[in-house]
């Protein structure tokens, strides 16, 4: 993958987590990725991720508490931008 490309969907990736909740660390860009890489693939296969969450519990529970997680950065956000 070309290194510029790279580059340019980790500025989008800045963006969307800064717009999402407010914050650009890595930590946070790399919660909203796994959120909506997930979020995306629950919708787009539901059997996959079903079969996923079956398999490995432990980290379904870690998943929502993730998507939770994000939820809430994100309802704070707003609401401090009000």
């Amino acid at each position: 993958m070309d290194q510029t490309l790279r580059e340019q969907f980790d500025g989008l990736m800045t963006k969307y987590t800064e717009l999402l909740t407010g914050e650009t660390d890595e930590a946070s860009k790399e919660k909203v990725q796994m959120w909506a890489l997930y979020t995306y693939m629950s919708k787009s296969m539901p059997p996959l991720v079903k079969h996923w969450n079956e398999k490995y519990p432990d980290a379904k529970d870690g998943m929502k508490e993730l998507i939770q997680e994000v939820r809430e950065l994100n309802e704070k956000y707003r609401e401090e931008q009000k």
